[in-house]
C-alpha cells in the first residue's frame, strides 16, 4: 500500500487534526470523482479511480490511531503490527485477564453499571494510552531507536480496543 500521508498530501504525525484530514479526504474526492472523468479516455478514467480508492485507504488508516501510529513506524523503517513480534508484558496479560473475568462475571449477571463502570474505566485508560503514544512520538522526533517503546504501547491499546469491542458487544446484548 502506498504511504497514507504521502496519498492525502498531510504532514506524517500522530496527533493529526481529523477534520482538516476529512476536509483534505472531502477535497481530494471531489477532484477524483468519476463525473470529472466521463469524457476522458478508458486509462485517465482507471487512473482517478485507482486514485480514489488510495485516498479511501488512506483515509481509513488515519482515522484508526493504531493503523496510523503503523504508518509512521513503517515510514520510520520499524516492523509493526503483528511483523513486530512484540510480546505483551505479563503485567499487561494478566491485569487484562483479570478485566476480563470481572467482564464477564458482570454479563452473566447481566449487571449493566457494573459492565458500564467497566467501560468507562477501559476508555479512560485508551484515552491515557492515546496520549503515551503522542507523547513518544513527540520524543522521538523521528529517532527510530526512541520510537521503538510505541510498539508496547500499541500493543496495549490493541488488548484495551479488544475489550472495549467486547464491552459494546455486552452492553448491546443487555439492551435487548
Amino acid at each position: 500500500m502506498t504511504d497514507p500521508f504521502d496519498t492525502l498530501g498531510v504532514e506524517p504525525r500522530f496527533d493529526l487534526d481529523l477534520r482538516a484530514l476529512e476536509q483534505r479526504h472531502r477535497d481530494l474526492s471531489r477532484a477524483l470523482h468519476p463525473d470529472r472523468y466521463a469524457g476522458a479516455p478508458a486509462a485517465e478514467r482507471r487512473l482517478a479511480l485507482g486514485r480514489a480508492i488510495e485516498a479511501n485507504d488512506a483515509l481509513r488508516v488515519l482515522r484508526d490511531p493504531i493503523r496510523r501510529a503503523e504508518a509512521l513506524l513503517q515510514r520510520a523503517g520499524i516492523a509493526r503490527g503483528e511483523e513486530a513480534g512484540q510480546k505483551a508484558p505479563p503485567a499487561l496479560l494478566m491485569e487484562m485477564m483479570e478485566s476480563r473475568e470481572e467482564l464477564s462475571e458482570a454479563a452473566k449477571a447481566r449487571d449493566g453499571a457494573r459492565v458500564a463502570r467497566l467501560g468507562d474505566a477501559m476508555r479512560a485508560r485508551e484515552q491515557a494510552t492515546l496520549a503515551a503514544i503522542q507523547g513518544a512520538f513527540a520524543a522521538a522526533e523521528g529517532d527510530p531507536e526512541e520510537l521503538n517503546g510505541v510498539l508496547a504501547l500499541l500493543s496495549e491499546l490493541r488488548y484495551i480496543r479488544r475489550f472495549l469491542d467486547e464491552v459494546s458487544a455486552i452492553e448491546e446484548e443487555l439492551t435487548v
